[in-house]
């Protein structure tokens, strides 16, 4: 089942491109900048979490405010891998 008639054109259209390719089930073509754009968005959310970590490691009790701002600075960092992965 698809979900709309568009996804079930780009199913078959991507069907068609991988027996052109020769590709196998597992292969798949990726444009270099996609790549290189999902692993910078990887590498900020990773040192947002390194950060958030070190920061509730050094506050044996933070305040409300911080916690939020700890979230929001995570969720900053995790926004741009969302907008990739659609």
């Amino acid at each position: 089942m698809y979900c709309r008639q568009s996804c079930r054109q780009q199913d078959y259209e991507s069907r068609t491109r991988s027996t052109e390719l020769r590709l196998g089930d597992n292969e798949l073509v990726v444009a270099r900048t996609q790549i290189d754009e999902l692993r910078d968005a990887a590498h900020v959310l990773a040192y947002a979490v390194d950060d958030t970590e070190r920061d509730l490691a050094a506050s044996a009790n933070p305040t409300k405010a911080e916690l939020r701002d700890m979230l929001a600075w995570l969720l900053d960092a995790a926004r741009p891998l969302r907008t990739l992965s659609r």
